[in-house]
């Protein structure tokens, strides 16, 4: 598989094929202000993968955080971690939308055997990688691994309006939600991701919706490594709607079902009431009538809906949308290298290459990494 050089680009340009230097695992982790429970998550995945016998790469989706990471982030050395990177977002996207400019960067500029996606507040347990990390070797390094939940950590409150979504997601869509954003993804396979514009709106529905091969693991939600959740009521409903989004077009057609049926409902009802009371010596209820007028709104209603709906699908079929592995450049800003072994800090830190100032945007000069401290 051949990566084009475009954007900021850490190492000297990959060629077709594996490479000897392009890393086995990365990890790759948004983040919005959560710099305190990165440097603890970075902490016990060194561990965890230091105990298992397994190394990685870490890159850092910096979403727009107005708050920057403390000084000597991430403060110590590692063992099983073999570089720490954080690339700049020119401007918040939100959790979904860093994920898709992350992963179409990788796709890009990081040629890797496999690709862990986390979440960088902890509740994406650490424990977990090297458990996701077996599974994805037992399927042959050919299909995206998710971790499916088996237990949440949140208030009962939250669950509560979660089953809620979750019951209108699959009477809507047809799909149960079963997973979040922590998973394996094979390095092979990011190419095809980089063109589910679906991705820009929600990872998991978009690789279910795109028909990737993939494969489940249990796992059970952890706690937050520190601070508060930011997951609120009116993000859970954003969020929510970004999944169902993905399936407007299978949406579409189910509503367009619904009203179906209820014109035929209608209209037999409105054929009922008129053949009793022209056809027949039947006695008609005074709220006969009434019911008549109601009974013809309503399939005036489903009529105006079902034309709606029709026009909802074909509109969601033309157009040009976001394409990641095209337009993610545009949202890229720094990067910048946090931490690597002490034996690799001589020396500047190595410039990347682009194919034209054009690949980095329309009158952008391309963010060159600084020299390593």
């Amino acid at each position: 598989m051949s990566h084009s050089v475009e954007g900021p680009f850490p190492d000297s340009a990959p060629s077709a094929g594996s490479n000897a230097t392009d890393p086995q695992v990365v990890i790759l982790v948004p983040c919005y202000n959560d710099w305190t429970a990165l440097r603890l998550l970075l902490a016990d995945l060194d561990a965890i993968l230091h105990r298992e016998g397994l190394r990685a790469r870490v890159l850092v989706i910096d979403d727009g955080s107005p708050q920057a990471p403390e000084a000597d982030f991430p403060g110590r050395d590692f063992q099983a971690l073999d570089r720490i990177d954080v690339l700049e977002l020119r401007r918040n996207l939100g959790h979904q939308r860093a994920i898709a400019v992350g992963l179409a960067y990788v796709d890009q500029n990081l040629p890797c055997r496999a690709l862990v996606l986390m979440d960088s507040d902890g509740e994406d347990a650490p424990a977990d990688v090297p458990r996701l990390l077996a599974k994805f070797e037992q399927e042959e390094a050919r299909k995206i691994i998710f971790a499916e939940r088996t237990r949440r950590s949140e208030s009962w409150v939250f669950i509560l309006f979660y089953m809620l979504y979750k019951a209108l997601h699959i009477v809507l869509t047809g799909y149960a939600v079963r997973v979040g954003n922590f998973s394996v993804i094979p390095g092979a396979r990011l190419s095809n991701l980089a063109v589910v514009s679906e991705v820009w709106n929600h990872y998991p529905a978009a690789v279910f919706r795109s028909q990737q091969p993939m494969a489940f693991l249990p796992t059970q939600r952890a706690r937050r490594l520190a601070g508060q959740s930011r997951m609120n009521f009116v993000r859970l409903v954003a969020h929510g709607l970004s999944a169902i989004s993905v399936y407007s077009d299978i949406i579409g057609v189910r509503l367009l079902m619904a009203t179906t049926v209820l014109m035929a409902l209608a209209l037999c009802g409105v054929v009922a009431v008129t053949t009793v009371r022209l056809a027949t010596t039947l006695a008609i209820p005074g709220w006969a009538t009434n019911a008549l007028g109601l009974m013809l709104v309503i399939l005036l209603q489903a009529v105006m809906l079902s034309v709606i709906f029709s026009f909802i699908i074909l509109g969601s079929r033309q157009g040009t949308t976001f394409l990641p592995c095209r337009d993610y450049i545009y949202f890229v800003g720094d990067f910048k290298p946090v931490w690597r072994p002490a034996a690799s800090r001589s020396g500047p830190w190595p410039r990347p290459r682009v194919l034209s100032r054009e690949s980095a945007g329309p009158g952008r000069e391309p963010p060159y990494p600084p020299e390593y401290p």
